[in-house]
């Protein structure tokens, strides 16, 4: 019997994109169902869809214990008013300028004073941990605040499989540096890449957050893809975004206001309203979204988390200390 060679036309032809799309999807569902279940309902198949399609759905649990019950700002709110200089320094430059920005594959390095050390793909970091959702406040220094539902995990259990040293007395995060995806990083309006850090303590608290998504979706560029701090108690810009390096030391590390205005921005970056910015007032903000003519409330110390944190600061001048 003769065979004839099908003919194959072009649109029958697996781009290579999606073919490795797909075969990515493959090796992560096959990871994840090697890893078993991945806590509170996050299956390997959930976990392949977030690698695979950013933006996609994210499973998790909602946290309430460690919720306000503010009711959160909407979502075009939260994507579309931004603190993201990599991406331009007005808030509405993120939105336009970090859509070509590509957050996957992603690799976090882990290195200083821990036993476990390494490169880490983004899968990694996400298949021993389950996720939930915490509605947490965010403030900005110009006085301004937003509500947001957040999806992610305690950054002490991330910390915890590292195993840090008893050097560790801090931990520092740096932000990826790509000029090319991150047209902020071109001007000298800091000093790049970004770095933020943390007391061991204070990395370690149960409300110390690691976002990976946002409104139950994974994270818009804009909001730090594909992984981001969230310290609900600090000023914004300790939250730092699109992280790809941590490190144990036991030297407080500068972090980059700090190092750009030391007059103005500190280490520990707490919400003090009885510490005013040296260019504004700091003791009353007001919600993004909200009327311009609405009255402004008053700023809470640590932005109303005061009862859960103030301990960590016990007989430091926080003043001194800001």
């Amino acid at each position: 019997m003769k065979f004839e060679t099908p003919r194959i036309l072009p649109s029958d032809i697996t781009s290579r994109d999606l073919f490795l799309d797909r075969r990515r999807v493959l090796r992560y569902a096959a990871a994840g169902a090697a890893f078993g279940a991945l806590g509170a309902g996050v299956s390997g198949r959930a976990l392949a869809a977030t690698i695979a399609a950013p933006g996609a759905k994210l499973a998790y649990t909602p946290n309430a214990a460690l919720s306000i019950k503010d009711p959160p700002n909407s979502y075009e709110d939260i994507t579309t008013y931004n603190n993201f200089y990599e991406f331009g320094t007005d808030k509405s430059d993120p939105a336009v300028q970090a859509r070509d920005f590509k957050p996957l594959p992603w690799k976090v390095t882990v290195d200083g004073e821990a036993e476990v050390k390494g490169s880490f793909d983004f899968e990694d970091i996400l298949r021993p941990l389950s996720l939930e959702e915490r509605i947490y406040r965010l403030r900005c220094v110009e006085a301004w605040s937003m509500v947001i539902p957040w999806t992610g995990f305690p950054l002490a259990e991330l910390i915890k499989r590292f195993k840090p040293t008893s050097k560790a007395k801090y931990v520092e995060f740096t932000t990826l540096m790509s000029p090319r995806q991150m047209p902020g990083q071109r001007s000298p309006v800091l000093r790049w890449p970004y770095v933020e850090g943390l007391r061991m303590d204070e990395a370690m608290h149960p409300l110390t957050f690691i976002a990976v998504g946002v409104y139950g979706q994974m994270l818009p560029n804009q909001n730090g893809a594909p992984l981001r701090l969230v310290v609900p108690w600090k000023y914004g810009f300790k939250s730092i975004k699109s992280i790809v390096r941590i490190r144990f030391t036991e030297l407080q590390p500068k972090n980059s206001w700090q190092v750009a205005a030391p007059s103005e921005y500190g280490f520990f970056a707490n919400v003090n309203p009885s510490v005013d910015h040296p260019r504004w007032s700091q003791a009353t903000e007001r919600r993004i979204g909200g009327s311009l003519l609405a009255k402004r409330a008053a700023t809470l110390p640590f932005n109303g988390y005061a009862e859960q944190v103030a301990s960590l600061y016990k007989g430091m001048d926080l003043r001194r200390n800001f």
